[in-house]
């Protein structure tokens, strides 16, 4: 497998927020917006217990009047999580679906969303069951091929959505080349960058416009929280995304804010190893019979391995199969697994199976964005290398 470029080693930004350029993104995930507490030098941010906050009289704040508004904890997460990203602005919401929602809200009645054909479930299940029925159009189109999204570009579409690396085939789209088509075009380009994190790719960098995340995922990393989170460096839609924000209210709690952050911490280092223990399953995959297909950017016959090459640090924590045999064997593979977990999510440090026609993409069934019956979709966590590879491997045997 080919190394990948660095992406992350970009220089921070000087984002207005916390000053700290030119220190590297594990520096900045400890300490970026998490000062020790002014009150008490602890050298963790509180967690802010409080769904008001007194004034000094009336209209004159400190900074906080009420809990949906804003948050001591909630700013912390959002000074930091931008600053990863690179971005100006940063919101954080009550899950990932939420953040993608305020996105969305930025189309108006007759505009209208370009996705590809390999999305989130969940994704195109607002799109088109939320979104569509109060008048955004919505188009699927092959974003693997930007000179064909340019030509074949839809009238009145003000957004192009893209995933990279893709769920769940982990295809992986030219975020460049897109966010000039999509330029091109009066439209803006947004990345969900949940997958590779900002610790193994830059969309905003590259030239996309907005990023969003499920922060349940590799941000938290211990399925212990769901959030969400939306970045930027446009003034007018990070002023949009604030607004609705606090006019909607799928806002964190301070506790679950406080989870992600104490995830955050330790993200460069857990992606080292969800990517060293990756390589390794995706080796002993490779050789085994039972399999048809290993789909994972990392391998050199991949079709979008240049384009991860040049866009990535390295090549994430997941990897998807075909096993032979079609939807039976998928279905036995992902029931005879012993240290995996057969359960929905991903990204954190319990490794995880699951079917996505059956489970997390059944949203898409009948739909431009079907997904194989024989696919099986893995997290890898970070367990020993060497078990995970002998827990699938006595699976694909057939559960001896």
């Amino acid at each position: 497998m080919t190394t990948p470029a660095d992406p992350s080693a970009h220089e921070a930004p000087d984002d207005g927020l916390t000053g700290e350029r030119g220190w590297g993104f594990e520096t900045r995930a400890i300490h970026a917006g998490q000062d020790p507490d002014a009150a008490t030098g602890a050298v963790n941010v509180p967690v802010y217990l409080s769904s008001t906050f007194a004034q000094d009289g009336v209209g004159k704040d400190r900074g906080y009047e009420y809990g949906r508004t804003g948050n001591p904890t909630r700013t912390a997460l959002e000074r930091c999580v931008a600053t990863l990203e690179g971005a100006r602005f940063g919101r954080a919401f009550a899950s990932g679906l939420a953040a993608e929602d305020a996105v969305l809200r930025l189309l108006r009645p007759g505009e209208g969303v370009v996705l590809g054909d390999d999305a989130y479930g969940g994704t195109f299940r607002l799109i088109s069951q939320v979104f569509a029925p109060m008048g955004v159009t919505w188009a699927v189109l092959d974003l693997f091929d930007p000179a064909a999204v340019d030509r074949d570009w839809p009238e009145g579409a003000r957004l192009l959505w893209v995933e990279t690396p893709t769920n769940p085939t982990l295809g992986v789209v030219d975020i460049a080349a897109l966010a000039e088509v999509a330029h091109r075009h009066g439209a803006r380009c947004v990345v969900d960058n949940t997958f590779a994190t900002p610790y193994l790719q830059l969309p905003l960098a590259l030239g996309a416009d907005i990023v969003v995340h499920s922060t349940t995922k590799y941000l938290s990393g211990h399925s212990d929280v769901v959030g969400g989170f939306v970045a930027t460096d446009d003034e007018e839609v990070a002023a949009r995304v604030a607004f609705v924000q606090n006019a909607v209210g799928a806002v964190p709690g301070p506790l679950d804010c406080y989870l992600v952050l104490r995830g955050v911490k330790t993200l460069g280092v857990r992606m080292d190893r969800h990517c060293a223990n990756t390589a390794a399953v995706v080796e002993a995959l490779v050789a085994h019979p039972a399999v048809e297909r290993v789909l994972y950017p990392g391998l050199a016959e991949h079709p979008g391995h240049a384009v991860a090459v040049r866009q990535m640090r390295d090549f994430g924590g997941m990897v998807s199969f075909l096993a032979r045999g079609g939807r039976d064997a998928a279905y036995r593979v992902a029931g005879a697994t012993r240290l995996f977990t057969l359960a929905e999510s991903l990204g954190a440090v319990e490794s995880l199976i699951e079917h996505p026609g059956a489970m997390t993409h059944a949203s898409v069934a009948g739909s431009p964005l079907q997904v194989d019956d024989a696919l099986v979709r893995l997290s890898i966590g970070l367990e020993s290398a060497e078990d995970l590879v002998a827990d699938l491997r006595q699976a694909l045997d057939g559960g001896r």
